[in-house]
């Protein structure tokens, strides 16, 4: 894969999603001591970007196949990736979640007509229950297909774009999409930018597999959906292995504490993935300081519960 990818997709969805915002806040350059640009990618239409991963590959797809519609697994945003895609174009969708999903996830799954399973403890569990439960639909997996990351790059050649200036991209990985995507656009267009992985220390698996130079398992504990991935996938592992400049590690108390800074100094609500970027920057304050750093919003959709948890922070 590489930024021709990128681009053919986002010809396939010109015209289907605006281009998102990418701000400055002062207050946000005060508290971290970098100056910040903030991807606004939780004002898509589903919440996060995703979106652009799912209309680049039901775009893609024959008519035959939509017509056999697809099947997912996922924790939320993937989900309503499809969902939305598969409503766009015409196509079934059904969505595996793992049991006791996010409920504003779920009701968001399900308004976009999609079926939803919940079915399993982790989303390893879900995974296994779509394969084996195709039934002819099209298996879709959140870090297994092409589409889906060149459809979700078309974020980061708008980043650049606008801000070519960049010295470092902090990108938040669970599969690893987005930060495959972004690293692969960097090396494209931007090269002198050090684009940084950061999952959470509670889900290691795709950090882990990045250092160990293979895919690998790990406990998948984190309270972060977006983040909570138990195991590393080959084809987004091979592309952070291949332009990840680092990849770090954060703890779910640091995600609430980045949400409530995004809340208060940049009016941003962001669920806990979506401040896995500003989170690493508050963690290693002295790396960034007076440099320009990219964070990526990569989605908004907080649980009530998630909400007032971080509302209630001092």
């Amino acid at each position: 894969m590489d930024l021709n990818d990128v681009l053919r997709a986002g010809r396939a969805i010109a015209g289907l999603l605006p281009p998102t915002p990418a701000w400055s806040y002062p207050l946000l350059d005060e508290v971290t001591g970098a100056r910040v640009v903030v991807k606004q990618e939780q004002v898509q239409p589903t919440g996060a970007f995703k979106v652009r991963g799912g209309l680049a590959l039901l775009a893609g797809m024959s008519a035959a196949d939509r017509a056999r519609g697809v099947v997912t697994y996922s924790t939320g945003n993937h989900a309503q990736s499809i969902a939305y895609a598969c409503r766009r174009f015409g196509a079934p969708c059904r969505i595996v979640m793992p049991a006791d999903p996010n409920p504003t996830k779920l009701a968001a799954v399900e308004a976009l007509g999609a079926r939803a399973d919940c079915h399993g403890a982790d989303l390893t569990a879900a995974q296994r229950y779509a394969a084996a439960t195709a039934d002819g639909m099209r298996l879709v997996g959140p870090a297994h297909e092409e589409d889906l990351i060149a459809g979700v790059g078309t974020a980061y050649t708008e980043l650049f774009t606008a801000h070519p200036d960049l010295d470092a991209l902090l990108v938040p990985v669970g599969g690893g999409s987005g930060a495959a995507a972004a690293g692969m656009v960097a090396a494209a267009l931007a090269p002198h930018c050090a684009v940084i992985g950061v999952q959470s220390e509670a889900s290691p698996a795709a950090h882990d597999s990045w250092r160990a130079g293979e895919p690998v398992e790990a406990p998948n504990r984190t309270a972060a959906e977006g983040l909570a991935t138990g195991s590393g996938f080959p084809l987004t592992q091979r592309l952070l292995r291949a332009h990840l400049r680092d990849f770090v590690l954060v703890s779910d108390e640091q995600l609430r504490a980045a949400q409530h800074v995004l809340l208060a100094r940049a009016h941003t609500l962001a669920e806990a993935a979506g401040a896995a970027g500003l989170a690493a920057l508050l963690a290693d304050p002295d790396r960034y300081a007076g440099r320009r750093v990219g964070i990526v919003v990569t989605g908004g959709n907080a649980s009530p519960a998630e909400l007032s948890a971080v509302l209630a922070r001092p």
